[in-house]
């Protein structure tokens, strides 16, 4: 059944929270799904009101069914449980997900839905809801790059002996708010898509429809409370950058590019999907020129072709410029993470390509903090290690080289303009 008008919850869509940065938080990397899946059921099987999980990918393996089994048992015993999916990320197990999930109590959304054959022409298909998110009571929250899926479990390649590297955050402080806030912002707008019509019916049939209109639109209005500790306190702190296209359509990409703007020793990046713009690479080139150590960590291991065409189209620009390359070649990579100098560090689920930073709703955390900016920095140097490195000469402006990248950009410009993104990227 849908939220009722007078639940603020359903119609504070638009109360993303604005990034910055808040004190007083305990911030704990977690390496894959192995980490993650056992701190996140236990905080669900503790959950005392409510949990809040947005995820572009649930599928149906043993590790999926695991966190379903929570969601399900916490529902049970009277927690709200809301769970937001993506309809194209999700769409070979939604009926699964409905069979595990709706009898419990679970209230399940699906963000741009494509049951329908005609779903699939609707304007803005191509924004897809990308985040990573959990959030248990406001307490305890969980942000990164893992799907709720087993590691080793590819959709396009099956199963594998080595898991994805991939990477997330377990966070307990006031910054667990800010996703909270977030992840409901992503269950609203799901839900206000699925039963908009239906409650503008309910409206019509209302005994005071010009009130609840006024009411409707108060609430859409409606803004998260603000955080307690902003701009200080210990030990730890973070910031909740979110990309949306509403009112932070360049957040994540700002934030990138504010930190290797100030680079001063190392900027390390890991990430699949390596496609940026000019601003982002004009950043890393200069980092470079001005004698910081550049490492980028990409995918050699390829599951989508045509995003290692992408990346591979910018290794002589950057290297030219003094920017390292390694491919990851034990498994598929999927971490989207970066560490800048000793004390600034990202943990989330945007790429760095026109996908990520321009169409799609993602979630990354900032942490200030020189301990764990150690701590990833210290993952990232033993996945470098195990990677290959770039080596071949830059072929500088040579025809082949020119044509491969024309061919790119121009794949790149016609799919943005096909969702409604203009301009140069």
């Amino acid at each position: 059944m849908p939220v009722p008008l007078d639940d603020p919850s359903a119609w504070a869509w638009s109360g993303v929270p604005r990034p910055h940065f808040v004190g007083g938080n305990d911030v704990r990397l977690l390496q894959g799904g192995d980490e993650l899946f056992p701190r996140m059921v236990a905080a669900i099987e503790a959950a005392r009101h409510e949990v809040w999980l947005a995820t572009y990918i649930f599928h149906s393996d043993d590790a999926a069914r695991a966190v379903a089994a929570a969601l399900s048992a916490a529902a049970g015993r009277g927690v709200e449980v809301n769970v937001v999916v993506d309809g194209f990320g999700s769409l070979q197990t939604m009926a699964t997900l409905r069979e595990w999930l709706r009898p419990s109590g679970v209230r399940l959304e699906v963000f741009r839905p494509l049951d329908r054959w005609w779903a699939w022409l609707q304007p803005g298909q191509m924004r897809r809801l990308h985040t990573k998110l959990c959030v248990v009571d406001s307490e305890s929250a969980y942000v990164g790059g893992i799907n709720v899926i087993d590691d080793r479990h590819d959709l396009h390649h099956g199963w594998s002996d080595a898991p994805r590297l991939d990477y997330a955050v377990e966070l307990r402080g006031p910054i667990a708010r800010q996703v909270r806030d977030t992840a409901r912002a992503m269950w609203a707008r799901a839900h206000l898509g699925h039963f908009w019509g239906e409650e503008l019916r309910a409206l019509a049939r209302s005994a005071a429809p010009v009130e609840q209109t006024v009411l409707l639109l108060r609430q859409l209005r409606t803004r998260p409370q603000p955080v307690p500790g902003d701009d200080g306190g210990e030990p730890v702190r973070a910031a909740f950058v979110v990309r949306d296209n509403l009112r932070q359509r360049r957040a994540i990409e700002r934030s990138y590019v504010e930190a290797i703007r100030g680079a001063r020793e190392r900027v390390d990046i890991a990430v699949p999907y390596f496609y940026p713009g000019q601003t982002f690479r004009r950043a890393l080139r200069r980092a470079a020129a001005r004698g910081v150590r550049v490492r980028l960590l990409l995918q050699g291991k390829i599951d989508y072709r045509i995003a290692a065409l992408a990346a591979r189209a910018l290794y002589d620009e950057l290297r030219a410029h003094g920017v390292r390359i390694y491919e990851y070649t034990p498994a598929f990579l999927h971490a989207k993470v970066a560490v800048v100098d000793d004390d600034w560090a990202t943990v989330g689920s945007s790429n760095i390509d026109p996908l990520s930073l321009l169409l799609n709703l993602e979630a990354n955390v900032v942490v200030r903090d020189p301990l764990f900016a150690r701590a990833l920095a210290d993952r990232l140097d033993s996945a470098i290690d195990a990677s290959r490195e770039v080596k071949t000469q830059p072929a500088g402006s040579g025809w082949r080289s020119w044509l491969h990248r024309g061919f790119v950009a121009w794949c790149a410009s016609v799919y943005l303009r096909l969702a409604g993104i203009g301009g140069r990227y």
